[in-house]
């Protein structure tokens, strides 16, 4: 594929982006706390996200190592951060849940299904194909700042997520309300640092599909901390008023 090509279909794929934000701030995706009926037929929650999310490690992959030329260490090691998020979103999280019974639509699994084939392919085409990184790109300040804010997004994530799922009790679906790290302060610090995550590897990989897939990042999470803030007010009559959705004493 020309470059020319390439960069087109990444505009338009950042173009709809805008447009799946303007959408999910009207409505809620109907999966988690915001299930609903009436979204066709549904698959055990654990099913659900090893399908949307082991999809991408396939099809980044393949994308990447399809035209088996020789691949450099940068790229090893860029490859390394996004795969790292992957293998814990698909393999590790969903067997740490405590939703014993939880579904959630297939539609929704789907359309997660085909962001992923979208975003994996992007990106492993581009790391296969686009890239040259500089012998010198190890200490530029772009990689060095970028690692940081993906380690500090990626351990935000955990911790929260960590927090959450501790939340229940094996076998229980109910709702609490979170404490501890960033909740003291925010609603959804799990999203606040995987938005944090992938700002990060978009600045360490300084390429187009880096930054659509930061802007997909945001266009989805933003939406949905936001509604979950205003669930968590709605579900509890005692939520914290201090609590912002995602950025502390500001959104």
């Amino acid at each position: 594929m020309e470059t020319t090509l390439f960069h087109q279909i990444t505009w338009a794929w950042i173009a709809l982006a805008a447009v799946t934000f303007a959408y999910l701030l009207r409505r809620n995706a109907p999966y988690g706390r915001h299930v609903q009926a009436g979204w066709g037929p549904t698959i055990p929650n654990r099913l659900g996200w090893f399908l949307m999310e082991f999809t991408v490690m396939v099809v980044f992959l393949m994308a990447l190592l399809w035209e088996k030329r020789p691949i450099s260490t940068m790229v090893w090691v860029l490859s390394g951060c996004f795969l790292l998020h992957y293998l814990n979103r698909s393999l590790i999280f969903p067997l740490r849940l405590r939703t014993a019974g939880k579904r959630m639509p297939l539609i929704i699994a789907l359309s997660a299904i085909g962001f992923n084939l979208m975003n994996g392919f992007l990106l492993g085409y581009c790391f296969a194909n686009f890239v040259d990184y500089r012998s010198d790109w190890w200490t530029d300040a772009r990689f060095i700042g970028g690692q940081a804010l993906f380690w500090i997004g990626l351990a935000i994530n955990w911790h929260a997520d960590h927090i959450l799922i501790r939340l229940r009790k094996p076998g229980s679906t109910g709702y609490a309300i979170p404490q501890g790290g960033l909740f003291k302060w925010i609603s959804c610090p799990n999203l606040l640092g995987e938005m944090i995550e992938w700002t990060g590897f978009a600045l360490m990989c300084w390429h187009l599909p880096a930054f659509a897939f930061m802007i997909w990042t945001i266009a989805n999470l933003a939406p949905r901390a936001i509604a979950h803030h205003r669930w968590y007010k709605a579900t509890f009559p005692d939520y914290p008023a201090v609590r912002s959705a995602f950025i502390p004493f500001l959104v």
